[in-house]
């Protein structure tokens, strides 16, 4: 759910891969001689289904297969249970040791909107990508495009992970396009080096969630609200969150440029601000004296420090699909776990990087459960894969153009997505 702005070969040069493509989807994708991703047949429904597979070759390394199985149109009252499909499986292969470009994680102009993938793979340059992060969506009309989880772009921290066991994290190095996925944990911190005071940074970029009945300050106390801590960056909003607390404004020292006793201000170019609500806000004026020194780091799972350089870029997924070649999804009841439209991103043995969409709540492509999802990841031949947002969520754009069918019939504004970049990254 995020932007980054992107050092791509240019604009002209992605408006002639747009119409190379768009005149590519509306033929049809001729069958190539290499083999399409995964060896076995997608283990959907029944072992009968004729399964058709039609595979591209969009640039050097880079490969768009349209897999369908079955054949005839799903009854309406048995999308969930039918064992006869169809199911419509668009998969992108990036083989790094042939492809010229990267991968990597983009946003629109700021954290807290939503943009169509299509747009975000537009704006981008990129040749293709697909949604990533979960976002608020409907939970915030203020802020739709929050991440919730962790979300890193060029080499900053813009979204913190959850510790949602749920969660599922992946991280790609643009330089290498090498990924890494696991369950990531952070700490933060803000210390005042001549006071010795330290407190912990709870949230990045997370707007406070403060009860009604709790508007202002004096109320906030009253109701015991203990507060939170939380840094915003340029790059969330045109403006911070309004609202009842503290805000200390920060130059790109980390030394204080003002205070405020309501929160809500413009952030200028290199400028970071604190917000404290609750009773944060009696520590946070305390501490947001001279200089401040904010900390964050974060750890994958083996407990090792991740290091966010300038082509580190991360999203988030809900549950870990596969690890080590195994399935590792939980059982679920919820219509969570029911058959969705789903999106993957995953990497095989070789490191090769597959993203994924599946479409589904329609008569056309049913969609898959968690445990249908794993499989059908395991079956493209994926080591080790998430589960990216998905239900109306779930898109493929390739040149800008819509690759999959959205189930809501128009695609949705999404917060973020994973794009391709058909050039090497130059980042500094």
């Amino acid at each position: 759910m995020i932007f980054y702005t992107l050092p791509v070969a240019g604009l002209r040069r992605a408006g002639a891969v747009a119409a190379a493509v768009t005149a590519v989807l509306s033929l049809g994708l001729a069958p190539v001689a290499h083999a399409a991703p995964g060896d076995a047949t997608l283990p959907l429904g029944d072992a009968d289904l004729v399964e058709s597979r039609s595979s591209q070759t969009l640039t050097r390394g880079v490969t768009l297969t349209r897999i369908v199985r079955g054949t005839e149109p799903a009854p309406a009252d048995q999308i969930n249970t039918t064992t006869r499909g169809p199911w419509v499986v668009n998969v992108l292969t990036i083989d790094p040791k042939t492809a010229r470009g990267h991968l990597a994680a983009t946003y629109g102009p700021d954290l807290a909107k939503v943009e169509k993938t299509t747009d975000l793979v537009r704006s981008a340059g990129a040749l293709a990508g697909v949604n990533a992060s979960f976002f608020t969506f409907t939970a915030s009309a203020q802020y739709p495009g929050e991440q919730v989880g962790l979300g890193v772009f060029g080499g900053k921290l813009l979204s913190e992970p959850t510790g949602d066991p749920a969660e599922a994290n992946l991280v790609v190095d643009a330089r290498s396009n090498k990924v890494m996925m696991g369950r990531l944990r952070w700490t933060g911190t803000v210390r005042n080096p001549k006071s010795k005071v330290t407190l912990p940074l709870e949230f990045v970029n997370h707007p406070p969630v403060i009860p009604a009945e709790c508007a202002d300050l004096v109320e906030q106390t009253q109701c015991g609200v203990s507060g939170d801590l939380v840094r915003f960056t340029p790059e969330f909003a045109a403006s911070t969150p309004a609202g009842a607390g503290v805000e200390a404004v920060l130059d790109e020292r980390g030394c204080v440029v003002r205070t405020s006793t309501t929160r809500g201000t413009t952030l200028l170019a290199g400028q970071t601000s604190l917000q404290a609500t609750g009773r944060d806000t009696v520590a946070l004026l305390a501490v947001a004296k001279g200089c401040v020194k904010v900390t964050t780091t974060v750890w994958d799972e083996k407990g090792e420090q991740l290091a966010l350089r300038a082509g580190t870029f991360g999203v988030t997924g809900r549950y870990r699909l596969l690890a080590d070649g195994r399935i590792v999804v939980p059982s679920g009841s919820d219509s969570f776990f029911a058959r969705n439209p789903r999106t993957i991103a995953g990497t095989a043995a070789d490191g090769t990087i597959v993203l994924a969409t599946i479409d589904g709540r329609m008569t056309s492509s049913v969609g898959t459960t968690m445990d249908e999802t794993a499989a059908v990841a395991a079956a493209l031949g994926l080591r080790d894969a998430i589960n990216l947002d998905g239900g109306g969520s779930t898109t493929m754009s390739v040149g800008g153009a819509l690759v999959n069918q959205p189930s809501g019939g128009t695609e949705r504004a999404v917060g973020d997505a994973l794009v391709y970049v058909d050039s090497r990254f130059t980042g500094r």
